[in-house]
Order: structure tokens, then sequence, then C-alpha cells
């Protein structure tokens, strides 16, 4: 298995539509970076915001979770509660090919302020609006900027194809568009 490059990136998203919307280059002027880079793809966060808020003393239970549990925002700018954590989309829908697997990492920008963002891997055969959870770990109010840069995708092509894809198993989260609460 190994990360594929910038090429390959941009190969497979303009002839198999594997990024859409896709930047083919990295995005930088006065905005945190998005679009192709080395070895990835800088995705960018809708405008969407579900902003987590604690009024109703609800249990987090992901077998059962209460959707009462978020406020809906939709905004340029997402202020997010200290110690809190808002659930958010990307701007691009992925279509990820049989042979591959992605890992999602948080963008640096973010990481120094505190701010986490957490992404499952991107399984074979898995597309939709990659669901996005940015965790403010500090004691103070955070800005997440939505249409720039949130986290990087790194993508793995295997040395043998899954004999079982995301698609195959009817996944859960198959085609998602939008921001998606958990699943059973």
């Amino acid at each position: 298995m190994g990360i594929k490059s910038d090429r390959w990136i941009r190969e497979m998203a303009l002839k198999h539509k594997m990024i859409e919307p896709f930047a083919e280059g990295q995005v930088q002027a006065g905005v945190i970076s998005y679009g192709v880079s080395s070895y990835g793809y800088d995705l960018r966060v809708a405008r969407e915001f579900k902003i987590f808020t604690n009024v109703f003393n609800t249990v987090v239970d992901p077998k059962a979770f209460d959707p009462s549990s978020f406020v809906d925002y939709v905004g340029d700018v997402c202020i997010i509660p200290p110690n809190s954590f808002a659930l958010a989309r990307s701007v691009e829908y992925f279509r990820i090919p049989r042979g591959v697997l992605t890992i999602c990492m948080g963008k640096s920008t973010y990481a120094r302020c505190g701010i986490i963002t957490n992404v499952t891997p991107l399984e074979p055969e898995w597309e939709g609006h990659v669901t996005l959870e940015i965790s403010n770990t500090t004691p103070l109010p955070a800005r997440i900027y939505a249409n720039e840069g949130l986290c990087q995708v790194l993508f793995f092509e295997a040395d043998d194809v899954c004999e079982i894809s995301y698609r195959d198993k009817h996944g859960k989260y198959q085609a998602q568009r939008g921001i998606t609460l958990p699943r059973i």
C-alpha cells in the first residue's frame, strides 16, 4: 500500500470525478489553504454546522443520539463554545475508488489553536459529503471559517483490491449528503 501523489489525485479527480468540486492547485491567498497538496487534498468545510449544546442535559449515546443536542447554524464563520464541538460537512463530494483507502488529518493551522478535527477513514467505494467533527479543546470560544481548508485527506492505494467494499456491504453512510448524525 502506498500513499498517492498530487499527480495521481489530479488524474483521479478530473477523469473519475473522485472529488467534486475540485481545486487543482492549493489555494492559499488570504484563506486557510485548500486543494491539492504534495500528497493529499485539503478539503473545505461547508457553511452548515451543528453546534453541540447541553441545554437539555441529555446523555450522548451513539445508539440513540438525540438531535436536539445540536443547534443548527449556517454562516461564513462558526463559533464553537469552549470545550465543546460542532459537526459540519465537506464542501467536496468524494467517490473513493475500490482499491483506495483514505485517512484524514487536521490542518496544523487549526491544531496549533487547540482545534482538533476528527474524521474516520473513507473506505473503498464509499461516496458522499464527509461529516466532520470539530472539537474546541480550549477554555475559549473558537472560530471556524467556512469555505476554507479544515483537514487533509491522504490517499492510499492498496496492493490488492478488497473483496468487500463499503458499497458492497451497503454501508449506512453511503452517498450521504449534508451533515449525517450517528446511525445504527
